[in-house]
């Protein structure tokens, strides 16, 4: 049997590009997506069939945002544009979330604020420090990055923690940082740094609502377990 190896030897009806007008994005599968970003394939091989050789190379579509821009463009046929289109893509996803001051989230439960951060938080490398800040009503008025590196509390400036906030005017934050181990047990210094900012957000009329920890697919609520609340 003869292989299309080719977009336009496929039907019209299976082209990811016609597909997607027709249906919708949401009706087409990631090798599909990824194929209209890369627009051709290689020699033997159309983009379709690539973007599922990448995906399972590279672990999924988790694997392809943890990847380094080095190692996709190792990938076969993929040069740095190509590796720039789907980077590019990826952090579009990411900032269109808050970009509307209207279609700010609003936070209502430990899931909602995980949600926010868990698809790009999971696929670091390091440890790193994020608050989420919100308004009265719990909106979501910026996500922001304020420490990076293993997280010590003897080490780490409370004070950091609640520069953004101020500047913002936040009425309350949510401190959520990664296990890049998986492993979403709360360390000692974990429940010291929690307790460090209650103590500090009293004083600053500034609530903390919670402490997340961010493992791959999953997380823990400091708040829920009860461990410095």
């Amino acid at each position: 049997m003869s292989r299309s190896y080719r977009i336009a030897d496929l039907p019209a009806d299976d082209r990811p590009r016609e597909r997607l007008e027709k249906l919708g994005a949401q009706a087409l599968g990631s090798a599909e997506l990824i194929a209209i970003l890369l627009r051709v394939g290689v020699q033997g091989e159309s983009a379709v069939h690539m973007g599922q050789r990448i995906l399972q190379n590279i672990g999924g579509l988790s694997g392809l945002h943890r990847a380094a821009f080095d190692e996709l463009c190792a990938e076969h046929g993929i040069g740095s544009a190509k590796a720039a289109q789907i980077k590019a893509a990826i952090e579009l996803g990411r900032r269109l979330m808050l970009e509307s001051p209207k279609d700010r989230p609003t936070i209502n439960s430990p899931a909602d604020a995980a949600a926010l951060v868990q698809y790009e938080m999971s696929a670091l490398e390091k440890e790193e420090m994020r608050v989420i800040l919100l308004d009265t009503r719990n909106h979501v008025l910026d996500i922001v990055t304020v420490a990076h590196g293993s997280l010590n509390s003897a080490q780490m400036r409370v004070g950091e923690i609640f520069t953004p906030a101020i500047r913002l005017n936040a009425a309350a934050l949510i401190a959520v940082h990664n296990h890049p181990s998986g492993d979403l047990k709360p360390s000692p210094n974990d429940v010291a740094i929690t307790r460090a900012m209650l103590v500090a957000g009293k004083l600053l009329d500034i609530e903390i609502l919670d402490h997340l920890i961010i493992g791959l697919g999953s997380y823990t609520s400091l708040k829920e377990k009860k461990l410095g609340f």
